[in-house]
């Protein structure tokens, strides 16, 4: 009885001080590496060694994307010695946004759809735009190598009520707009995963609201 009593004791003791135990080696990690999309190979066709999108989706709030987009640019090119094949940069544009894609002729027709979705007027006029406000910056950025990701699910949410309000067939004038951009755009599924996409890719992401 003592030698089993002395015997349990010290298997208790072992175990304490893991004698006779083999701890289990880490199992070796994988990097994390996402899976690709023929959808998004585009992010990869522009040239930079510098990659970045600025995700934009409140109207209010557009001409800040703008602007930081454009600080991006001209600081790289003042302060690195830069050049726009150096820069991969984006803008993305949805929800509130994605008209802002847009040429002056599709806000003459569709401008009231567009500001009335939107919750966007004039802030001189306090009226529907007639124009895209916002055209002659973008094309300008366009010229310096930005591109814009456009939301495809926003897009046809604009299209439904614009064939709504005018009687067109809703796939007739996404084509339209689609023809009718400001600037080199690119019809991502969901600007909300495009953003996430890009992240993937090696985009920095910065948002804008």
């Amino acid at each position: 009885m003592l030698r089993r009593y002395f015997l349990s004791r010290l298997g208790g003791a072992s175990a304490l001080l893991g004698v006779g135990q083999q701890t289990p080696a880490p199992a070796a990690s994988t990097p994390f590496s996402a899976a690709r999309h023929a959808q998004d190979d585009w992010f990869e066709q522009l040239p930079g060694t510098h990659r970045v999108i600025f995700d934009t989706w409140t109207a209010a709030r557009f001409a800040e994307g703008i602007g930081f987009a454009g600080n991006y640019v001209r600081v790289n090119k003042d302060a690195y010695s830069l050049a726009d094949k150096d820069l991969a940069v984006v803008i993305c544009v949805r929800h509130h946004t994605a008209p802002f894609a847009f040429s002056d002729a599709m806000w003459v027709k569709y401008g009231k759809q567009f500001s009335d979705r939107m919750s966007f007027v004039d802030p001189k006029t306090k009226e529907p735009p007639a124009t895209n406000l916002y055209r002659e910056q973008l094309v300008n950025l366009s010229k310096q190598g930005i591109h814009l990701a456009i939301c495809a699910l926003t897009t046809r949410a604009y299209t439904r009520i614009i064939a709504s309000a005018t009687g067109a067939k809703a796939e007739d004038v996404f084509d339209e707009l689609a023809a009718h951009t400001v600037a080199p755009g690119h019809f991502v599924p969901a600007g909300v995963v495009a953003v996430t996409r890009a992240q993937e890719r090696g985009y920095a992401m910065i948002a804008i609201g």
